[in-house]
């Protein structure tokens, strides 16, 4: 009998490194050796002894892994994650996104309640997004609701129904699905939650009340009118939407924070860092309101974005250099004074058809072009042409759309294509590759596959940011950037992170804005036992082959990190390993679960 039960019982599961990044019991990190046991029938951690055992202090089936030197870490919870799936799957899916989380240590997502069809905005809507990720997660999954004009009487039954919290667009979302809220919206979802225990975030970018192009209409939120400017330069684009629109809409809803004092305010993304002092005062004054920002604002500066490489188009926008330097410079304050607790990705990627890409970022297998679908994002109505035969030359326009107001924004109405000399390719600070100019000169694409060829976009609107999707593409990509930029800054004796404020940003306050800290963002026992395995002296470069998100287009491509994520665990089990068979994933199948329980803190 006894020798039965032995075979029949599963073997444990053993991960030690001498480095490894635990959390004490007054919730405090501590980088120190340590060996983590798993049970391999919860999955949880059963214990966390402060130095790396042998193997041979446990039984003999035991499954042990010494992963010494790399550095042990709890698994990262991305807490702003857009999956799209159902309704847009063509621009994201849980499948794929989820496999981009775990190549990247994040072992939990939280998806953003936009731009599936229908959004999770209602019961209903939720119920479908969760039917939609049965069997396709390789990382767990979590849920935020959405507030839009008249679901308020959705919000406490999404609560009930188990999302992390809710989030609303004080601006144009860029989808029709998902409108714009006003103040009488926000106080009445403010005061519908303020006894619940959840996050009600902002996408907090609203007009000014005073702005040439908008007059008195500023409590609707209208999207600008016709910007000045060159429609191709980045610099237009960015002096579209100055600091002005998040400091306004922030201080809109710390005006409106006392009708639910107890509840969490949030802004998701924050990019100008002259909302700091606001976030900053309202703290001090007691408004539980806190901030995140993203990968993309400190890796990324509008100092080095070409005109016309819309891969860097996102709202709020990439701002300057100096402005990435104070966002750095408050992120290292975040245990003291600082507001920016978490950092997140903010994934939000579409087709490469939308990001209207100039002719030397543009090519991609003709399987995976997809309609062009409507969106107006940046107050822009983009109607694209009828079918026309892209320029194959490696000139793009320099005509310029004509841009006609409306009352719901502005509708471009396409000029007629005007050849324009070579735009060259931009070059990135952080890498050591060098890019080319000219999408036919073959001596840089050799033998080029015949299943490529060019999107089917026209010389007019190529590398045109008010006509492109806004989102930058990078979840489980984070790791590597904020480590390579850390370890950079810190070489120059700049204010700097390191990986154990990595963890405590994007692992332990992640989880904890979303309610699940009991469980994920901790090494620590009873803990789910979720770990990314870090290499930090790697040295690679990201090439599109190595995207596991579904569309092969983002800003980090051709970029040289320092750092690399070389295993994902979920509760216990390998998900992902760098360099195995089928892509990395372990196993074969997805192991991921939908995160439904109600949140209690």
């Amino acid at each position: 009998m006894a020798t039965t039960l032995q075979q029949n019982e599963q073997p444990l599961v053993v991960l030690a490194s001498t480095n490894t990044i635990i959390t004490l019991p007054d919730d405090t990190l501590l980088l120190t050796p340590a060996t983590v046991t798993v049970s391999p029938v919860t999955g949880k951690i059963l214990s966390v002894v402060r130095e790396v055992l042998p193997g041979s202090s446990f039984p003999p089936n035991t499954r042990y892994n010494d992963l010494s030197p790399k550095f042990l870490l709890p698994g990262l919870v991305d807490a702003h994650v857009h999956l799209n799936e159902p309704g847009r799957t063509e621009w994201e899916g849980f499948n794929t996104g989820t496999k981009a989380a775990a190549s990247g240590g994040v072992t939990t997502v939280i998806d953003m309640p936009l731009n599936a069809i229908p959004p999770t905005t209602t019961l209903a809507g939720f119920q479908e997004k969760l039917r939609a990720s049965q069997g396709q997660c390789w990382v767990d999954v979590g849920f935020y609701g959405g507030v839009i004009p008249g679901n308020a009487g959705e919000l406490l039954p999404l609560v009930e129904a188990g999302v992390r919290g809710f989030k609303g667009f004080l601006i144009d979302s860029g989808v029709d699905e998902f409108p714009a809220v006003s103040s009488k919206d926000i106080a009445l979802a403010m005061t519908t939650l303020k006894d619940s225990p959840t996050t009600l975030m902002f996408h907090a970018e609203m007009l000014p009340p005073i702005t040439e192009s908008v007059g008195d209409y500023v409590q609707i939120s209208d999207p600008p009118l016709a910007p000045k400017g060159d429609l191709f330069s980045y610099s237009t684009f960015l002096e579209s939407r100055p600091p002005a629109f998040e400091t306004y809409a922030i201080e809109e809803i710390v005006s409106l924070a006392e009708l639910a004092p107890k509840l969490h305010l949030h802004i998701v993304h924050l990019s100008a860092v002259e909302a700091i002092p606001i976030l900053r005062n309202a703290r001090k004054e007691g408004v539980n309101i806190t901030a995140e920002t993203c990968f993309h604002y400190l890796g990324l500066a509008a100092d080095d974005i070409e005109d016309g490489d819309t891969r860097h188009k996102c709202c709020p926008p990439i701002r300057s250099q100096t402005n990435q330097d104070r966002l750095w410079e408050e992120i290292v304050e975040a245990q003291g004074e600082g507001c920016i607790k978490t950092i997140v990705s903010d994934h939000s990627p579409c087709t490469p058809e939308l990001k209207l890409l100039p002719p030397h970022l543009q090519t991609v297998d003709d399987d995976s072009l997809r309609p062009n679908m409507h969106h107006s994002d940046s107050g822009v109505d983009m109607t694209l042409p009828s079918d026309q035969t892209h320029d194959k030359s490696c000139s793009h326009a320099s005509s310029r759309p004509e841009l006609k107001p409306t009352d719901s924004g502005v509708v471009m109405t396409l000029a007629s294509e005007t050849p324009s000399p070579t735009e060259e390719q931009p070059t990135n600070p952080l890498s050591t590759t060098t890019a080319t100019t000219c999408c036919a000169d073959t001596t840089h694409h050799p033998n080029p596959a015949p299943q490529q060829r060019l999107l089917p976009i026209t010389n007019t609107n190529q590398g045109d940011f008010f006509a492109a999707w806004g989102g930058i593409s990078s979840v489980g990509l984070g790791l590597p950037i904020l480590h390579t930029i850390a370890t950079d800054r810190a070489a120059h004796g700049l204010p700097a992170p390191d990986l154990v404020d990595m963890v405590r940003m994007c692992s332990q306050a992640t989880a904890q804005q979303v309610g699940l800290y009991h469980r994920k963002g901790a090494i620590k026992v009873g803990h789910d036992a979720d770990f990314c395995v870090f290499d930090s002296e790697e040295r690679w470069v990201l090439r599109s082959g190595e995207m596991r998100w579904k569309n092969k287009v983002s800003p980090w491509e051709g970029r040289q990190f320092v750092g690399r994520v070389r295993e994902s665990w979920i509760r216990g089990e390998k998900v992902f390993q760098l360099g195995a068979v089928g892509g990395g994933f372990v196993g074969g199948k997805p192991r991921g679960e939908a995160i439904v329980e109600r949140r209690t803190a």
